[in-house]
């Protein structure tokens, strides 16, 4: 059986064109690579930071034509995270080892379609967007695959079934793996609220003072897992809101500068300042998040 499922893989790479090997292999690998990518980041799956899931689909709400869609996502970002790591995994996989081609191509022309729509919607000229390649590829060999037949029958035999039961083996175990390398290459992953979380925490708990030392800031996320920037001066505690008033992209902070700055557009907005507009495209400032000192705690107010 194997044996046999092997000659198949290597036939089908046999017979396709140079170039159409070439689109193949650069889509399967980086697929996977991107699940990999996705699955040791420590931070992917949290609520907050700067590669954060949760955290791009707050910034989706307000930057892309199916933000309605985002809103209810939020809720479930974990969930979702897990399902986007897998599927890149499934579809690289398919791709390299020739299982359920045309539907794996059709798929992955899906997913990069709705990353255009979401990721680089606002990138501009469009040919600056990554996604708008990739949507293009996975067309372009989705079609060489279905040739000039006039339907695509995916229908699957004992065989088939079997192919797909391992690719589903193989996405799982490779994703296990990625968390496993993770553990081991971080050790102790920094938390968003590494030492914030005890039970005799009041409502609204955010961090302790002695962990936010005066002139440090802290990242988090509220219960609708919109992310906030939260800052302590000699003069007390305060915290914005860290989507872009521009067109909802997350904004960062640079210590060098000390100002927060949208990755997407270049608006800079000033933490010290009101979270005043410091330079545009923005023209209003971050909202504000209202947060005091209570004890020993951070809490929300």
């Amino acid at each position: 059986m194997i044996s046999h499922r092997t000659k198949a893989v290597t036939a089908s790479w046999r017979n396709q064109h140079i170039s159409v090997r070439v689109i193949r292999l650069w889509l399967g690998i980086t697929w996977v690579y991107g699940g990999w990518y996705k699955a040791v980041d420590p931070g992917f799956l949290s609520k907050t930071g700067t590669t954060s899931f949760a955290r791009e689909l707050v910034g989706f709400q307000t930057s892309s034509p199916l933000g309605f869609v985002f809103k209810h996502m939020l809720e479930h970002s974990t969930f979702f995270g897990i399902g986007v790591i897998l599927i890149e995994f499934a579809l690289g996989f398919a791709t390299l080892f020739w299982v359920a081609p045309t539907l794996a191509a059709f798929a992955g022309f899906s997913m990069s379609l709705g990353l255009w729509l979401t990721a680089t919607w606002h990138v501009k000229p469009y040919f600056l967007g990554s996604d708008t390649v990739y949507a293009v590829m996975w067309l372009s060999y989705f079609l060489v695959l279905i040739g000039n037949r006039r339907r695509v029958d995916i229908s699957l035999d004992r065989r088939s079934a079997m192919r797909v039961g391992s690719l589903a083996g193989v996405t799982v175990l490779a994703a296990i793996l990625a968390r496993v390398f993770q553990k081991r290459s971080t050790g102790s992953a920094l938390s968003t609220n590494a030492s914030s979380t005890s039970a005799s925490a009041p409502s609204g708990a955010i961090v302790k003072v002695a962990d936010l030392p005066i002139g440090k800031n802290f990242e988090f996320a509220l219960g609708t897992g919109e992310p906030v920037m939260l800052f302590r001066t000699k003069n007390g505690v305060f915290a914005y809101s860290e989507v872009c008033t521009h067109q909802g992209c997350t904004v960062q902070y640079s210590a060098p500068d000390k100002t927060l700055m949208c990755p997407c557009h270049g608006a800079t907005y000033d933490p010290f300042n009101g979270a005043k507009v410091l330079s545009g495209p923005a023209t209003t400032p971050l909202a504000s998040i209202k947060v005091a000192i209570s004890g020993d705690w951070v809490v929300l107010a």
